[in-house]
């Protein structure tokens, strides 16, 4: 699809708009303190990426507080705040000899020497948030997927970066294989596309039943991407359908393969973190948190430890053998927004949505409009967010109807031009719970 420059400013703005809402007021962290378990917290927003030295030593983190944090693992510390987007940072990546790159919704990617104040170098070209980045095997080449359909390759010695702008929606995930020959890219276009590196082959087109939101590359070659149905679909280098598993009932959104090769974990917008058996293609088992998105997932290098990344803000470690958190599951004490629902089925599909939305006339928008009143409301007309110019141009009134019709198809099916992340509810039974709760709870 191709842009005018305008339409590309547009929907560069709308994006920033829309992510900007997910950053909250970054908190005073005590660089040399050290926490007192090995639960990590500095982050004033949800934590949306994460990545793991090669040694185990350390991590890097991002944030939709518009922050990267570098943290020791050995002493479970913030050594360093990397202050430079002006919006939420979607992704890291470690890059080696002591370098990272950042980048965020504001469409750009910084490359830092780690422990300097500023990025020595900021890449720019995309158009619209960058939601996921990946480094090549041999450390040359950074790939970036991002919301305006391209992923670009960047050459870390300089250079202008090539274009890869075949996929005609967001595209949100992208992996280098382990030979480094080629980059596996995931999109909400129901499609994977394996890309030669050498040449000018087009790419390897994979029709998919599902808008795809991760993927990831193991040493073997095999290729784990997740879905907005909530499956882990598995393929071989070539391409081929190797076999699906589901993961959970909601949208997964994060995902990683074990150094070793034996495990997939992924993680979901509904809370839970799946750990896949990969030669078995069973579920290993399930790690099972506060209850809030988990957008970020990793393996540590003895492929037994997890680091998730929540909503919460919240880093945790876990033992991917057991299912058990590393420390005490502690929960921020600002409470459960859904606490005074307990036992409501409409409830309780709504705990996916709580990260991003409030229910009450004296709640803040968050990454979302508050629904507070929406029964009634034409879309992209609350009070107080700054909406893209793509839903304002929508004709829609939110009706029970409506808001069943948006989770029967997909927000990017109902409502193009939404940051929304994708997410169907499939069972009919549980979008008139929904819509039933958030008749009761959204009125003024």
């Amino acid at each position: 699809m191709a842009f005018t420059d305008s339409a590309k400013a547009s929907r560069r703005k709308a994006g920033r708009s829309a992510l900007l809402a997910l950053a909250a007021v970054l908190i005073a962290l005590p660089i040399s303190a050290t926490a007192a378990v090995a639960q990590l917290r500095g982050h004033g927003g949800p934590v949306r990426a994460l990545a793991i030295s090669s040694d185990g030593q350390s991590a890097i983190s991002g944030s939709f507080d518009s922050t990267a944090i570098r943290w020791s693992l050995t002493r479970n510390a913030a050594e360093q705040v990397l202050r430079f987007h002006s919006d939420a940072v979607n992704a890291v990546v470690l890059l080696g000899e002591g370098r990272a790159a950042t980048a965020g919704a504001d469409g750009r990617i910084a490359i830092w020497t780690l422990g300097k104040a500023e990025p020595d170098t900021v890449l720019e070209g995309h158009t619209a948030p960058i939601v996921a980045l990946a480094v090549s095997p041999d450390g040359a080449t950074l790939a970036s997927a991002s919301w305006d359909h391209t992923v670009r390759l960047w050459p870390l010695a300089g250079g202008a970066p090539r274009v890869l702008d075949e996929h005609t929606q967001n595209v949100n995930g992208v992996a280098f294989t382990a030979d480094g020959r080629t980059l596996v890219s995931v999109s909400y276009d129901l499609s994977v596309r394996i890309w030669p590196l050498s040449g000018a082959q087009a790419p390897t087109v994979v029709p998919m039943p599902t808008p795809l939101n991760a993927v990831a590359a193991g040493r073997d070659g095999e290729i784990a991407v997740g879905g907005a149905d909530g499956k882990v679909y598995f393929l071989t280098a070539s391409g081929a359908r190797a076999g699906e598993l589901a993961a959970g009932p909601r949208p997964v959104i994060s995902i990683a393969i074990s150094p070793d090769g034996a495990h997939v974990a992924a993680a979901g917008i509904g809370g839970t973190v799946a750990v896949i058996d990969r030669k078995a293609r069973t579920l290993a088992r399930t790690l099972v948190g506060p209850g809030l998105p988990v957008w970020s997932v990793v393996f540590a290098p003895d492929s037994r430890t997890l680091l998730t990344g929540g909503a919460d803000n919240i880093i945790r470690r876990w033992n991917a053998a057991t299912g058990e958190p590393v420390d005490p599951l502690l929960v921020e004490t600002a409470g459960d927004p859904l606490a005074a629902y307990a036992g409501d089925r409409g409830a309780e599909v709504f705990r996916a949505c709580v990260a991003c939305h409030t229910l009450g006339a004296d709640q803040v928008n968050r990454a979302g409009p508050t629904l507070a009143g929406i029964f009634g409301r034409r879309i992209a007309t609350a009070p107080g967010y700054n909406f893209s110019e793509a839903l304002k141009r929508l004709d829609i009134v939110w009706t029970p109807e409506t808001v069943s019709k948006l989770f029967e198809v997909g927000p990017q099916a109902y409502t193009p031009g939404t940051k929304m992340p994708e997410q169907r509810i499939g069972s009919e039974q549980d979008r008139a719970a929904l819509v039933q709760f958030l008749e009761r709870a959204t009125k003024r």
